[in-house]
């Protein structure tokens, strides 16, 4: 409880603070807004939650598209296409520098671009449903794991 706790706090100061500067990608940036703070607390909340090809309710569980998707629209009403891939086309790109709470993050889990997506937290964490036999889970993009499959990142208007 502890550790979740210390990134709630860290989600709350990473979105508060003042926005990156624009570079080149014209990436809108990401102010303190009470409405990714939600967003990234309702994720967290649905922590342990057991992974679920297909799923996509709490009571189903969920696959990393379906988690996303739901979130988004259960604390934003924004409706996301329903597969990674779509998702990855969907908003503005966003530099590894640049990532803001709220964030997609995409990786390269199977031999195709853009197989898996999380939200990022802040401070290198980011949130996802991993795999079959797991649940959603709270993860650090430094590690090698994820560092070598990291696709990019998008951020949505919001």
């Amino acid at each position: 409880m502890k550790k979740y706790l210390s990134i709630l706090m860290l989600v709350v100061c990473a979105a508060c603070t003042s926005s990156p500067p624009r570079t080149a990608s014209s990436t809108p940036p990401r102010v303190g807004n009470a409405s990714v703070n939600d967003m990234t607390f309702y994720a967290m909340s649905l922590d342990g939650t057991p992974y679920q090809p297909g799923g996509g309710t709490p009571d189903e569980g969920f696959d990393c598209s379906g988690f996303v998707k739901h979130v988004f629209e259960h604390t934003l009403g924004i409706a996301l296409p329903r597969t990674s891939l779509e998702m990855a086309s969907m908003g503005y790109h966003v530099e590894p520098t640049e990532l803001a709470p709220g964030d997609l993050v995409f990786f390269r889990t199977t031999s195709k671009n853009f197989s898996h997506v999380g939200i990022y937290l802040g401070e290198s964490q980011f949130i996802h449903a991993p795999r079959v036999g797991s649940a959603i889970r709270i993860e650090n993009l430094t590690v090698a794991y994820w560092r070598a499959r990291y696709n990019g990142a998008r951020r949505l208007p919001i």
